[in-house]
């Protein structure tokens, strides 16, 4: 059974093509690794701005063994030029009984 994580993401100012890009080169890269499952992904984005993803990892392996892994690496510090990264709970949605967000099209699912 796999390991569904939600990752959010704050575009940096007038990097969010940018940070779509990194984002739609990130499962195609962790399938490939065997770290990431062939279930669609839902990309969506906050009323403040933040991106964010669901998708889901393989096995807690697969998610230590990224953290080690110069592809994944890599993508992360591309990542880094274009966002910072958020925690679900400074997401006001998060709060909601419902948390709803705006869907948005990717190419990577």
């Amino acid at each position: 059974m796999g390991r569904v994580t939600i990752a959010a993401f704050r575009p940096k100012p007038e990097c969010e093509p940018d940070l779509l890009a990194v984002i739609a080169d990130r499962l195609p890269l962790l399938r490939r690794l065997g770290m990431a499952t062939d279930r669609p992904a839902i990309l969506m984005r906050s009323r403040g701005g933040a991106i964010l993803q669901v998708s889901e990892w393989t096995t807690d392996d697969a998610i230590a063994r990224a953290h080690e892994h110069p592809e994944v690496l890599a993508l992360w510090t591309r990542f880094g030029a274009c966002c910072a990264y958020v925690r679900l709970d400074t997401i006001p949605e998060s709060h909601e009984d419902f948390a709803t967000f705006d869907a948005v099209d990717d190419a990577s699912t």
